[in-house]
């Protein structure tokens, strides 16, 4: 088979950790008979740099033209002064939008060859830790309406907190089904205690709910939610949440497995489309130095073949090559503790394609 994928480096560390993806995504290629086609285009700051724009329509239409979109990661000190509207990550939220992807994935898996790089109790993680946080990603107060205006305090700023219930039906519906394949266990996650946009999250996922009667449902209210993924994480199956309640509890989840840099992540649309890449930021302080771990866009191939082209056993297999590598001993520098072997990215990245 032959599949299209939209290439976006972006800025940072994005190249340094694209590149060895690729590497892994090729040998994949090689070993089960498939074809992979890129094509790279910009976006964030490399795209300002070169275009003026963060979102250059070219690399909208490349990726609505592509079967599936790798992006390594945007944003950097380099663009900071630019207006809220012009900044890299501005690219991000266009992106999302223009290709519907309204689904954050966000797996938060403990290797056991790591388990002593989470800084919490070896007790508390006994038996691993596997969760899922499903994410909503294009509503919200990300992207709801916003201004200034004068108040009697001086002048203010604001942003409004808007989902409507199709909005929450449909991600409701993807954590069900994913619980469904899972543990039959989903967690929404809100505020309706005090948000009456909490309050009608809360009321359309009981509803989905009622259409899922083997999965368990509860709520949790989003402060007691971020105290539970560090007192008991392993209570936690599927989480699913708002975007802003997402984007905070993800990154939680992702530090208390040791390393964000071992976290992949699928945006996924209606169908099969889906947009992959690691959770990370750009790491500029590192960028070219040959340091940054490529392991999270690695396992984001993975993510795309299972999710988007259906490809178990190839998913599969970088999974088990990842877990190979590690199991060998071979650490980038954001998992060096002083034991085993210190690699570079592009070690790890030969390493990881070795085992496929």
């Amino acid at each position: 088979m032959n599949y299209n994928i939209a290439v976006i480096p972006g800025d940072g560390i994005g190249p340094d950790i694209v590149e060895q993806a690729v590497k892994v995504m090729r040998k994949v290629g090689d070993k089960f008979g498939h074809t992979f086609t890129t094509k790279t285009v910009l976006a964030g700051g490399a795209a300002i740099d070169a275009t003026g724009g963060c979102l250059p329509q070219e690399t909208i239409d490349v990726c609505k033209a592509s079967d599936a979109v790798l992006l390594g990661a945007v944003g950097g000190p380099k663009w900071d002064n630019l207006p809220g509207g012009e900044r890299p990550e501005r690219a991000l939220l266009g992106i999302r939008k223009e290709l519907g992807l309204f689904a954050n994935i966000r797996p938060a898996v403990i290797f056991e060859e790591l388990a002593d790089a989470s800084p919490l109790k070896a007790e508390i993680l006994s038996g691993g830790l596997d969760i899922v946080v499903v994410r909503e990603l294009t509503g919200g107060i990300y992207f709801g309406e916003r201004g200034t205006k004068e108040t009697d305090m001086g002048p203010a700023a604001y942003d409004v907190e808007m989902y409507s219930e199709g909005e929450v039906r449909r991600i409701a519906k993807v954590a069900f089904d994913m619980a469904m394949k899972r543990n039959k266990k989903v967690t929404s996650v809100d505020k309706a205690n005090v948000l009456d946009s909490s309050r009608l999250w809360r009321r359309v996922v009981e509803e989905v709910a009622k259409d899922y009667p083997e999965v368990t449902l509860n709520h949790m209210y989003v402060d007691n939610a971020a105290m539970q993924l560090v007192r008991n994480p392993r209570q936690f199956d599927v989480i699913v949440t708002s975007n802003i309640f997402g984007d905070i509890l993800s990154d939680e989840a992702s530090q208390i497995t040791g390393s964000i840099g071992m976290l992949p992540s699928a945006s996924l649309a209606e169908g099969n489309f889906g947009m992959y890449e690691p959770i990370h930021g750009s790491a500029p302080d590192i960028a070219g130095q040959d340091k940054a771990n490529p392991t999270a866009t690695i396992l984001s191939i993975g993510m795309m073949l299972r999710y988007t082209f259906g490809l178990g056993a190839e998913a599969d297999a970088i999974d088990a090559a990842v877990k190979a590598v590690l199991a060998k001993g071979y650490r980038t520098p954001d998992l060096y503790t002083g034991e085993g072997t210190l690699v570079g990215t592009a070690e790890m990245g030969r390493l990881i394609a070795e085992e496929i």
